[in-house]
């Protein structure tokens, strides 16, 4: 038994109470679902800006009618302390996910970005501190990296960022140290790479390449490609992502607490291969897919070349055992995208 299901083992005996800011998000509706599985108390918190509501309802038509009355759901935004401190009351771990994302979205809006991802996180580590929550686990971001050439990225080694997001989520992790060594907090930063899985939002200008890919594969709309296609990403499958979350909630390692991980599968996939692999997995259902070829345009402002995460950190603190590389996470996530686009 690896460390990851002697947790979840643990969570069932013992069964505590769990805040997840984002929760009608995509990450924030799976970590959702995964804690109400094992018998988990949750609050959730949500103010529907990127979120939806369908996805709290497919989390209640995906579990017990007992296990759905743990949760309760509050609808609010972290730009508000007083919300911060009412969802914080009683909560034995926050995961904070609750974020504006994308880079792009950032560039022509720095301003609402920076409230959300800074303010808003800011309001979030004073409203766990005076609540005395045990553990703040928080969505940070392979952005950090910034221009920083080498791979795989390393933890300790980033360059600057390019783009505002990439600045606040770097902010993040700054507020958090000082947050841990002022006032003893425990603090753990999850720098996500390029995460997928249902309940992505495929929709509007900052959908995540890989739900905007299959929904216009399926719809057979043109399939835009910034740059060469040789841009490559780590890949990262939204149960990783629980994994990784779960593990720096509950682990037990002193040396563990108050540090950031990178969480991805140590994997590079460029954009033509990814394009590949989805045509392929899509064309036994969708033959008119046999002549589609994507359409190349230029290279997007504040975005880097190229992105693999060194993962030896999180498998040594943490027990770390990514479940599913892209291959088998394709699979998942393109069965869910069938049946409900």
């Amino acid at each position: 038994m690896n460390r990851y299901e002697t947790v979840l083992k643990q969570l069932q005996a013992h069964p505590e109470t769990w805040l997840v800011t984002g929760v009608a998000g995509f990450i924030g509706s799976n970590l959702l679902e995964k804690l109400l599985r094992t018998d988990q108390h949750v609050i959730g918190l949500d103010n529907f800006s990127t979120g939806k509501r369908r996805n709290l309802n497919e989390v209640q038509n995906s579990i017990s009618e007992n296990q759905w009355q743990r949760f309760r759901f509050i609808e609010g935004d972290i730009r508000d302390l007083a919300t911060c401190r009412e969802v914080c009351q009683g909560v034995d771990y926050i995961l904070h996910e609750a974020a504006l994302g994308s880079v792009p979205r950032s560039i022509e809006d720095p301003i609402t970005s920076n409230e959300s991802n800074v303010s808003g996180f800011l309001n979030m580590l004073v409203a766990a501190r005076d609540a005395g929550v045990k553990r703040f686990v928080y969505a940070a971001s392979s952005s950090t990296y910034g221009d920083h050439p080498g791979l795989p990225k390393v933890e300790d080694t980033i360059g600057k960022p390019l783009s505002p997001y990439a600045v606040t989520k770097y902010v993040n992790e700054l507020y958090a140290d000082v947050f841990a060594k002022t006032y003893g907090m425990e603090l753990i930063g999850l720098r996500y790479f390029n995460v997928f899985g249902p309940r992505q939002d495929p929709e509007g200008a900052y959908a995540a390449v890989i739900p905007s890919w299959i929904r216009a594969l399926i719809q057979g709309e043109p399939v835009f490609i910034n740059g060469n296609g040789e841009t490559s990403r780590d890949y990262c499958f939204v149960e990783n992502v629980i994994q990784m979350n779960l593990l720096a909630a509950t682990s037990t390692e002193p040396n563990a607490v108050n540090q950031v991980y990178n969480t991805a599968v140590n994997a590079r996939t460029s954009l033509n291969e990814l394009f590949d692999e989805l045509q392929g997995r899509l064309l036994p259902h969708y033959p008119h897919l046999q002549s589609c070829k994507p359409v190349y345009r230029d290279f997007r402002k504040g975005d880097v070349l190229h992105s693999q995460a060194d993962i030896s950190k999180a498998a040594h603190l943490l027990g770390y055992e990514p479940s599913h590389p892209i291959d088998a996470g394709l699979d998942e996530a393109l069965s869910w995208y069938m049946a409900n686009l």
